[in-house]
C-alpha cells in the first residue's frame, strides 16, 4: 500500500526550447513575432554553438537513426522511437542505485530523463493509479508525442556549455558507479547511460517479458517511491513556523 501523505506539486524544471508534448509550447505572440525572436536569437549564439549542434543531429541520425531538431541546442523530438520518464535528478539517482535495469539515462541539470518504450506517457496516469500512487502528489512527468529534450553530445564527445563554451566534464553527486550525478555542470544535458544502435527494442515498456527491455511497472514504481521519498525529505527540511 503506497503512503497517502499529500505533498505540494512542483512544475518539474525544464530545458529551454524543450516541451512536454501535452502542453502548448508557450509561444503567445504571432508567428511574425516569434520567428523574428528566433531569428535574434540565432544569431546570438557562438558559432561553435552551431556546428556543435548540427554536429550532434548527425551523429543521432546516422548512428542511431534517431530523428533530431539542429536548434541549437540540438533537440531529440520524443513520442517516435521513444518517450522519456522525467524526476527529479536526486529521485533518479537513488532508482540508479536500485537496479541497472533501464534503457539510457540522460542528465539535464537537476532532473534526470529515462528513455522508455513508445506510448509510456500516455500509460503512465493509469500506471500510478494501478500502482496506488493516484491522488498523491509526484515531480513525475512524462514526454510523449510533441514533446521534445535537449539532446546531450553524443559519448565520448565533449560537452558544449552555455554559448558554445565547453562545459565541464563530469558532475556532482552520490558516490557509486550506479548512483549517478545529482546536476549536470551548467545545465548541460548528459547521457549517464548512453544509447546504442538498436536499443529502442530494449527499452522499459508493458510488454515485459514478450520484449528485451526491463519492465516499465516496475521501473515507474521505483520512481513514483523516490520521487515521494525525495518531497517528503525536502518538507522535513522545511522550518516548522515561519
Amino acid at each position: 500500500m503506497a503512503p497517502t501523505v499529500p505533498l505540494p506539486r512542483v512544475a518539474p524544471e525544464s530545458t529551454a526550447g524543450e516541451s512536454t508534448g501535452r502542453q502548448s509550447t508557450g509561444r503567445e505572440s504571432t508567428g511574425r513575432e516569434s520567428t523574428a525572436r528566433e531569428s535574434t536569437a540565432r544569431e546570438s549564439v557562438a558559432p561553435s554553438a552551431v556546428a556543435a549542434a548540427l554536429a550532434h543531429c548527425r551523429w543521432y541520425e546516422r548512428v542511431l537513426g534517431w530523428p533530431a531538431e539542429p536548434g541549437p541546442p540540438a533537440m531529440l523530438p520524443t513520442g517516435g522511437p521513444y518517450d522519456v520518464l522525467d524526476l527529479p535528478a536526486v529521485a533518479g539517482a537513488a532508482v540508479l542505485r536500485r537496479s541497472r535495469a533501464s534503457g539510457p539515462v540522460a542528465l539535464a541539470g537537476r532532473r534526470m530523463r529515462f528513455l522508455v518504450a513508445p506510448g509510456s506517457a500516455e500509460e503512465l496516469p493509469g500506471l500510478l493509479d494501478w500502482l496506488e500512487w493516484g491522488g498523491v502528489a509526484l515531480d513525475l512527468g512524462a514526454l510523449g508525442a510533441g514533446g521534445r529534450m535537449a539532446a546531450p553530445p553524443p559519448p565520448g564527445w565533449p560537452a558544449e556549455g552555455p554559448e558554445g563554451s565547453e562545459g565541464a566534464e563530469g558532475a556532482e553527486g552520490a558516490e557509486g558507479p550506479c548512483a549517478g550525478p545529482l546536476e549536470s555542470p551548467q545545465g548541460v544535458t548528459l547521457w549517464l547511460r548512453p544509447p546504442e544502435p538498436g536499443c529502442e527494442t530494449r527499452l522499459p515498456s508493458l510488454a515485459a517479458g514478450r520484449t528485451a527491455g526491463p519492465d516499465l511497472v516496475r521501473l515507474v514504481g521505483a520512481a513514483a517511491t523516490e520521487c515521494h521519498r525525495a518531497g517528503l525529505a525536502g518538507l522535513l527540511r522545511q522550518p516548522l513556523f515561519s
